[in-house]
């Protein structure tokens, strides 16, 4: 059946251009905006019941329309806006759908194996991936019925939101279009095999993030982790000096371009290591005989000075003891080495002895077996009955330069070498050093005399020989002391108390234990240091202990004997640096356990600054004595296991009592 102008006719569908009147157009428009409405509302896409014909356009059924019915028609204007470009992020989810659809039948082997599951997930993915397209696909017939339905009826344009902002279903179609023929790459060529699709290479929308070069197993970097009790000790030093290690961030690296990336950070240092990573090209290139004191890769210079102790301040241990000679040695030297204030060890220990054990050898055991494997000895020198030893800790040992050592005699008659001095030096980093243990005259009165050991000492001991002087402008050659940067000078010096036995000991009994100024204003070496007659330009901190001699060999009494000796501080530890404020005295006192003597060892702890070096110094290349050290260690643990074993026999020991 035809219309009047030659158009075919469809029953109930479209607006027909014939000329029977405006009422039956008018029918045909409303029934044609409801259609649209409820399709609208339905999935927002605009279709229709009965398509209309192809061909039939808004412009002509407008034109046909009579004056009358355009009049009175109510046409909401629609304004022109260009199109869109198109946007693919739809089909960029629908690729990821489908392929994480087929990630899943592909994980599962009995999807792959099945052929009936493997050909319902190619049709479900087939009907997802056309669905879409269908929908929004349409004919030229659909398009001239959308577009009459949209300028014919203002109900179906404000119930199409897409129509409204994306300029009509013409580019919607165009869109759909699009959205097919991208996700149609997906079953290009539709090329199944064996029931298998394969799809098409996908690439990414956005270029890759990189790839972390980090490979290193963190599990395996733990060759030089660090004991326990050294995490205390940082801790204890970050809370108290202020020293913690910077070395184990990764950022100081990176910037100060040492390191390439995360990967040779954690090949070239494990967990807790305080390494720094060294350059191929400063070892190929690097001679090392003339140094820096601010080059990278210095072996004393201001990094590795930093990385070992950033606050630059190194503890030190110093002791002095008279043995009086005996044969018999201290049960323990815990109480001695290692006082409990405070907690923690010391980087260095110096210990000089005055009329020292006929066994040296066996008193230099007992110093190793007491500091354990955590400390080795430096260097250890003899003038006759004067000992010294000097332990560092092991890590630091290749810091230190050459040792060097020098004696004076005092007595007249050089060959009894039991008054003199021994002097022990080395530089540690960019800082000098020199300890010196000395033996000077004995008597009460004979103040003068020990003047002159002192003299004589500063001038004939000589100091330094092979290691060059950090600051040759401040040195004297009439004094020792003032060719290095700290000295430190302990021993028996033998000044005694210038009042009677009863008086001092009224003194002793009436005041408390750490108040000792009434005495301290008899003592004769405070008395001439203050005239500036000895020890110029030393220093002492202040004494808190009892008087360390004289004492009955066993006891905590002074001497009982008819000599009635007055008690003294012979034995002191006084100090001296080129720098102010270089030394800081952290404690000052005696060791009244050890009663194998009539003297009280005496020790003092301090806090030295120490400054970078220059590579010129000669190094002693981390040389110790290691036959010491083992016999050390071996005697330690022994002395361990027999302990353990007397603990063990303890409990395992009954008593039966008979009644």
């Amino acid at each position: 059946m035809s219309t009047p102008n030659g158009l075919p006719q469809h029953s109930g569908a479209c607006v027909t251009q014939s000329t029977e009147g405006g009422a039956v157009q008018d029918l045909h428009a409303k029934k044609a905006g409801k259609a649209a409405k409820k399709e609208a509302g339905g999935n927002g896409v605009l279709t229709f019941e009965d398509p209309p014909s192809v061909g039939t356009s808004l412009n002509e059924t407008l034109k046909l329309l009579p004056d009358e019915l355009k009049a009175n028609m109510k046409i909401k204007s629609v304004t022109p806006r260009p199109p869109r470009k198109p946007r693919l992020e739809r089909a960029a989810s629908l690729d990821e759908k489908s392929w994480r659809r087929w990630r899943r039948f592909r994980t599962s082997q009995e999807s792959l194996t099945d052929p009936n599951e493997t050909s319902s997930s190619n049709s479900s993915l087939q009907e997802a991936s056309l669905s879409p397209p269908i929908r929004g696909r349409a004919s030229p017939c659909h398009r001239c019925c959308q577009q009459n339905s949209l300028h014919s009826s203002p109900d179906a344009s404000e119930a199409s939101p897409t129509g409204k902002s994306r300029g009509g279903t013409s580019d919607l179609g165009k869109r759909a279009s699009e959205i097919s023929s991208a996700f149609g790459g997906l079953l290009r060529g539709k090329a199944f095999a064996g029931g298998k699709p394969r799809l098409s290479q996908i690439m990414p929308a956005r270029p890759l993030p990189p790839m972390e070069l980090n490979v290193a197993s963190h599990t395996l970097r733990t060759a030089n982790r660090i004991d326990s009790d050294y995490m205390d000790y940082r801790h204890y030093s970050q809370h108290k000096f202020g020293r913690v290690s910077s070395s184990l961030s990764d950022t100081r690296l990176h910037g100060n371009g040492m390191v390439y990336d995360n990967c040779s950070t954690d090949s070239m240092k494990s967990t807790f290591s305080l390494l720094n990573p060294i350059r191929s090209k400063d070892v190929r290139s690097r001679s090392y005989l003339e140094g820096s004191l601010l080059a990278n890769g210095a072996l004393l210079g201001a990094e590795e000075l930093s990385k070992y102790f950033p606050d630059r301040n190194i503890g030190i241990f110093v002791a002095t003891w008279n043995m009086q000679g005996q044969k018999e040695l201290p049960v323990n030297l815990d109480d001695f080495l290692l006082p409990t204030d405070p907690d923690y060890a010391q980087d260095m220990y110096v210990i000089g002895v005055q009329e020292g054990c006929p066994d040296r050898r066996e008193w230099e055991i007992r110093l190793q077996e007491t500091l354990g494997p955590h400390y080795v000895m430096l260097y250890s020198a003899a003038h006759g009955v004067l000992y010294m030893s000097v332990f560092i800790r092991r890590d630091l040992i290749w810091f230190c330069s050459e040792v060097e050592y020098a004696t004076v005699t005092t007595r007249i008659v050089s060959q009894i070498k039991t008054k003199g001095a021994l002097g022990i030096c080395f530089t540690f980093f960019g800082t000098s050093f020199l300890f010196i243990t000395s033996h000077f005259t004995s008597g009460d009165s004979k103040v003068n005399e020990r003047k002159l050991d002192y003299n004589k000492t500063i001038q004939a001991l000589t100091l330094p020989k092979n290691v060059p002087d950090t600051n040759p402008y401040r040195s004297s050659s009439s004094d020792v002391t003032t060719r290095f940067d700290e000295v430190f000078w302990f021993g028996d010096f033998n000044f005694r108390l210038n009042k009677d036995r009863e008086t001092v000991d009224s003194i002793l009994n009436q005041n408390p234990e750490t108040d000792m100024s009434k005495l301290l204003a008899y003592d004769q070496l405070t008395s001439e240091m203050s005239r500036g007659s000895i020890f110029k330009g030393f220093q002492e901190a202040d004494i808190h202990f009892r008087p360390s001699y004289k004492f009955d060999i066993g006891k905590d009494s002074y001497d009982t004997t008819s000599k009635q000796r007055t008690p003294s501080y012979t034995d002191r530890v006084v100090y001296r640096s080129r720098y102010r404020d270089d030394i800081h005295a952290v404690k000052y006192s005696s060791c009244p356990v050890i009663k194998t003597s009539d003297h009280r060892p005496v020790f003092a702890l301090f806090r030295v600054k120490v400054r970078p070096g220059r590579d010129n110094i000669p190094l002693a290349a981390g040389q110790f004595d290691r036959d010491l050290y083992l016999i050390g260690i071996k005697r330690r643990i022994t002395r361990e296991l027999q302990k353990r074993q007397e603990q063990k026999d303890q409990k395992s020991s009954s008593v039966c009592s008979i009644s």
